[in-house]
This record gives structure tokens, sequence and C-alpha cells, in this order.
């Protein structure tokens, strides 16, 4: 049975790409197929190819299922810059049902786990009274939450925890991803407090690593809870 899941962040740059990555190659290492998503992504490059995002690029090398680009990341948008104002400059309107046709259709590939990787917080915005978070719901599948470990996660994580679950959909598990070379004041305690307060198991820790080697950083995770059973 496929297990498919939305990887949402506390916020933008808190490590989801490397967090995702790192449960593909979690999930590889077992024996599992796997595939992932990034519906809308900014920042992308213009290549001899078309456009390109590096994160879609990292997540198409981690999985396991070779999929064309096209499918990884259907909207590219060239300004690293909310997705719904590089929409809107590049003449473009993000629709969630579409976004998740593309979904369903990589849901369908024959990948024991699919991820699908939101863009910053679950509150991004693609358009005047659209948000990416609808995306999960209208799959209605669960959300994998990426905490970056900094100061301010615990409210940060606590609040998307509440909108999840407002949203009518169930957190798998999170991640505590230290992604700073600064130590953060306190982390043992943090993360004490974020385990009993969210409502989930942790996943993993994963320590500042200035490579950001996904293969390493999936020996601190345990994919267990996520996997078809």
């Amino acid at each position: 049975m496929v297990k498919s899941y939305f990887v949402a962040g506390t916020d933008t740059e808190v490590g989801k790409t490397h967090v995702t990555a790192a449960l593909l190659a979690s999930a590889a290492q077992r024996g599992l197929t796997t595939a992932a998503v990034k519906p809308v992504a900014s920042g992308c490059e213009e290549t001899a190819d078309g456009l390109r995002n590096a994160d879609a690029l990292l997540l198409q090398r981690a999985m396991t299922l070779e999929l064309p680009y096209q499918q990884v990341n259907p909207i590219a948008l060239e300004p690293a810059i909310a997705p719904h104002i590089a929409a809107m400059e590049a003449g473009r309107r993000l629709d969630v049902s579409r976004m998740a046709g593309v979904c369903r259709g990589v849901m369908s590939a024959g990948a024991d786990l699919v991820l699908i990787e939101g863009a910053g917080g679950w509150r991004t915005p693609l358009g005047p009274r659209t948000f990416l978070s609808q995306l999960p719901r209208e799959l209605d599948i669960p959300v994998i939450l990426v905490v970056g470990m900094q100061l301010g996660c615990i409210n940060h994580a606590l609040l998307t925890a509440e909108a999840v679950h407002r949203d009518g959909l169930a957190l798998a598990g999170w991640v505590a991803n230290f992604r700073s070379p600064v130590p953060m004041s306190r982390p043992d305690e943090n993360l004490a407090t974020l385990k009993t307060l969210l409502p989930a198991p942790l996943l993993g820790v994963l320590p500042f690593d200035p490579q950001a080697d996904y293969r390493s950083a999936a020996a601190h995770l345990d994919p267990t809870p996520l996997l078809p059973g």
C-alpha cells in the first residue's frame, strides 16, 4: 500500500528539502521504493532544459523512481520570492486542483512512499484566497512537520500543528533540524518541550551538517511510523 505525506515546515529555510531527501534515503535503505514532488518552486535557474530548481533536482536524485523533472516540479518560477508574487509577475495562476492532479499521478506511479514537499510555511499563499495548505487537504494526506531548531521554534511548531489539526489533517510525525552552525541555547530542553507538546512521534534529530548531506542525515532518522506496515 502506498503511503503519501505532505512535508511542511515551521517557516521558510528550515530544511524541508534536506529532511525530505533524508527520509527518502532512509526508506530506500529499508528496501522501499520512493518518489517525491515539489509542486511549486520559486528561485529556479534557466538551463538548456528550461527552468530548474535545486531543491527539486535534489529530490529527483534522492528518490528511487525515475520520473521526468516536470512531474517532480510541475510549477517552476524564476524569482526567489514568495510563489504567489513570482507567479503574478510571470502572468501565471497557481491552481491547487492542477497540482493535486500531478501529485496523484506520482502517488499512483508504484512507489511505496511518496513525499510531497511544500514551500515556505503552512499558510504559504498561492493567490488572493488560495493557500498551499489546501493541497494536502485536497489529497487528504497526513503531514510531516520539519521544525527548524532555533529561538522561537516551540511557538512556530505548536501554531503549525494547531493549523494542521484545524484543517482536518493528521500530523504523522516531526523532525528536529539544526540548521545553524551557532549552537542553539538549551537545545535539549527545547527538544523535550516539543516532544511533550507536539501530538506526533519524533522521527529524528538532524545535527548541523555544513555539507548538508542527506544520505548522512538519513542515519539520524527513524521513518518506521511512516512506512507501510
